[in-house]
């Protein structure tokens, strides 16, 4: 069987889309996501029911945005998040987002062709939260190989 990764990330903003605080943060986003979507590896990521990008869809609270996706390997993953235009925005998250004080992202493995929920990326997320990385969640920095 072949697997690929998904990813989910939160993040709750320093201000409403209208902050002017924010407008880095989305005025640089469809650039962003048609790099992810053009990037070797990319499958699929979570838009909104216009097929605009997720940050209209509130799913764990009013403040918190969701990044979803699905990449054919962690690698393909990894080399979107730091070698391309995505570590820019990366550095700047500060700017944008509040530090949480706890883990706002975690990957796992999934069936090839599966397009996981939202609530499933929400249960792999608190499970990371409650026992720490494992083969069912894990982060870049505690990775675990496909089964």
């Amino acid at each position: 069987m072949t697997f690929h990764l998904a990813q989910l990330n939160v993040g709750r903003t320093v201000g409403p889309k209208e902050d002017p605080r924010m407008a880095g943060f989305y005025g640089d986003l469809d650039r962003i996501n048609a790099i992810a979507d053009g990037w070797p590896g990319f499958v699929w990521r979570l838009v909104d029911d216009g097929g605009a990008d997720a940050t209209s869809l509130r799913p764990f609270g009013v403040d918190l945005l969701v990044n979803l996706s699905v990449w054919e390997s962690l690698e393909t993953l990894r080399d979107f998040t730091f070698r391309s235009g995505h570590l820019d925005v990366l550095r700047r998250r500060r700017e944008w987002f509040v530090p949480l004080g706890d883990v706002y992202a975690v990957n796992w493995w999934i069936p090839a062709g599966h397009i996981p929920t939202v609530e499933e990326a929400g249960e792999r997320l608190d499970l990371l939260r409650r026992k720490g990385p494992s083969s069912d969640a894990f982060t870049f920095r505690d990775p675990f190989p496909a089964a």
